[in-house]
């Protein structure tokens, strides 16, 4: 068997993908599953719909590619959380998931009693509601749940966790570092998580997932789900993953670093050795942030905007046609469109801010709105891109891109235009479900190593053509635009 299965658990869709040993895609499948808005603020999934479309998008990848996988590599939506029954694999409750903002008063609370640096040093991160802990310490509060977590009769784990529970019947109850790393819980110079921090969010160690590496066969899919057992093999968070199908494989390529407000997390870890020694010897780490800002499928501000154009106000049919309608006129109008559906993450990190349209005018059609969405989306990336290089002196030749918005040719453009560097796609732009295949097939020997897994990628350039004029004239419009987002957010 020469091929990996890939299965990409997202936030609005779960995906699975049959890549060969070459390369090449031999089939895929996704299906969609609902998204519940008990409050507003409030996100929730239902744990047993992500298993669902997950299965079925899996039962017919393979089906279509006509043979049974060496291996499973997983990726998942990160900072969501699930609780569940170890024994029946019954959920307790929804997930709670990671745009969700019913904990924004308590993280508020203890950044007030001044605990925020010290979690920091140990986690890379800021207390955020986007993060795993405080939605966990919220299920925890309920009396009953507490006494039979207590007891050990709960298990708890991110969206990797709960995939790997249901696969293999339950026997498994882990999670890789990329995932563990997101929770608010785990030490980045250990490499475990961390004895004050649960005191700190009151979680009991009882219910806690063990931490294995990212690549390595950890367990066995149950015989009759997926046709015959097939070896779990790689488990990475959605960033994390793509960013390896990227092809960034070698120590150092990203590093561990904090600047300003962004976040720090593991990329992956690879070395089979457990925790002992320091963190850099067993791990990639990466600067950056959650999708909460923009820059391809992957982040999910452009799945929410996009979405919200074509299901809410129903400006076009189907997501591909948003590029023929940001061709369709020469600029925005003056309109500018901040998506913050859920919140401005990093730099901002401010989770009270919501979405916004400025500049509307009795001229404004349909085509301002999508491209305005769409320029969103390369401008919150350049956002990033120099706070990051702002803080650090990092030279960058390229940004290399993926996910579903990285196949609208105008967007790749527009990025390569405001970020004034040349902007590389892949023939594969599924570069989140392909760095899960690349994990579980190094573990498995389909790959023998990351160089023979980096032969198989290509890519395509845009190159800047914007004038200087204009690119500064954009970055002022879009800045504003978010001033106005922040400033309603605090007043």
């Amino acid at each position: 068997m020469t091929s990996i299965l890939a299965l990409d658990q997202g936030t609005t869709s779960s995906r699975a993908i049959m890549v060969h040993q070459d390369g090449r895609v031999l089939a895929q499948a996704q299906h969609e599953f609902p998204q519940h808005f008990p409050e507003p603020g409030q996100v929730e999934h239902d744990p047993r719909d992500l298993i669902d479309s997950l299965l079925r998008s899996a039962r017919e990848a393979i089906a279509a590619a006509g043979e049974q996988p060496a291996a499973i590599g997983i990726t998942n939506q990160r900072e969501t959380i699930v609780l569940w029954d170890r024994r029946t694999l019954e959920p307790v409750g929804p997930a709670i998931v990671w745009q969700d903002r019913r904990t924004a008063q308590r993280c508020s609370e203890l950044r007030a009693l001044g605990v925020e640096p010290v979690v920091r040093e140990k986690t890379g991160l800021l207390l955020d509601p986007y993060f795993s802990a405080a939605k966990l310490e919220a299920m925890l509060r309920d009396p009953v749940v507490r006494r039979r977590a207590g007891r050990g009769e709960l298990a708890f784990g991110t969206v990797d966790s709960w995939i790997v529970a249901n696969l293999t019947g339950g026997i498994c109850h882990v999670t890789d570092p990329t995932n563990a790393s997101r929770t608010l819980l785990y030490s980045l110079p250990t490499g475990q998580f961390d004895p004050e921090l649960l005191a700190l969010f009151d979680i009991p160690v009882e219910i806690l997932p063990d931490i294995v590496r990212s690549s390595g066969i950890l367990g066995e899919s149950r015989p009759g789900l997926l046709g015959t057992s097939i070896p779990i093999a790689g488990i990475a968070g959605d960033q994390q993953a793509a960013l390896f199908g990227q092809g960034c494989v070698q120590a150092g390529m990203a590093e561990h670093l904090r600047y300003q407000r962004l976040s720090s997390g593991v990329c992956r870890r690879l070395d089979p050795r457990p925790s002992a020694g320091s963190a850099r010897d067993r791990c990639v780490h990466r600067l950056g942030r959650r999708g909460v800002c923009a820059g391809g499928e992957r982040l999910y501000r452009w799945r929410a905007a996009i979405q919200w154009l074509r299901d809410g106000l129903g400006l076009f049919d189907t997501a591909a046609e948003s590029e023929a309608l940001a061709r369709s006129i020469p600029d925005t109008g003056g309109v500018a469109f901040v998506p913050a559906f859920v919140g401005l993450g990093s730099p901002h990190w401010e989770p009270a801010a919501r979405g916004m349209i400025t500049g509307l005018t009795r001229g404004t059609t349909q085509a301002h709105l999508v491209r305005a969405a769409l320029e969103s989306i390369a401008l919150s990336s350049r956002e990033l891109l120099e706070a990051m290089v702002g803080g650090t002196g990092l030279d960058v030749p390229r940004l290399r891109v993926d996910g579903g918005a990285a196949a609208n040719d105008w967007l790749m453009q527009f990025q390569a235009d405001v970020l004034g560097v040349p902007v590389e796609r892949p023939d594969l732009a599924e570069t989140t479900a392909l760095g899960a295949a690349a994990l579980a097939g190094l573990a498995v020997g389909v790959w023998p190593g990351t160089a023979e897994f980096g032969s198989t990628r290509r890519y395509r350039s845009f190159f800047p053509q914007m004038a200087d004029s204009e690119r500064t004239f954009i970055l002022r419009s879009w800045d504003r635009a978010v001033s106005a987002a922040l400033h309603w957010a605090r007043t």
